[in-house]
């Protein structure tokens, strides 16, 4: 089991959720985050951290997101890690907004 970053992330990649990882499974992309699946141990503490609602753990996910675990599965694999909260992306806030929160 594992926890999922969804398309919420994409072109936000707020980062309060990562301070609240235990095992440092965070990984981040140029446009979002992923989770690394071999890394997380499915703590859930990063779901409520998450300004946008990306973050579901998998047994959660909306059967019209389950590609979300292959996709967290794959890009994790090319993105360095991240431990510390860094700034959003430019625009992260006019997307936050754009999808209701």
């Amino acid at each position: 089991m594992t926890t999922v970053v969804t398309d919420n992330c994409l072109k936000c990649r707020f980062t309060e959720c990562v301070t609240s990882c235990p095992v440092s499974a965070f990984r981040a992309g140029p446009e979002m985050l992923y989770i690394d699946s071999e890394t997380c141990i499915d703590c859930g503490a990063c779901v409520p951290k998450c300004p946008v609602q990306a973050i579901y753990e998998d047994l959660d996910l909306p059967e019209d997101m389950l590609q979300w675990i292959d996709i967290n599965a794959s890009e994790a694999k090319l993105w360095p890690k991240i431990t510390a909260k860094d700034v959003p992306l430019e625009g992260a806030l006019d997307r936050k907004q754009s999808l209701g929160f």
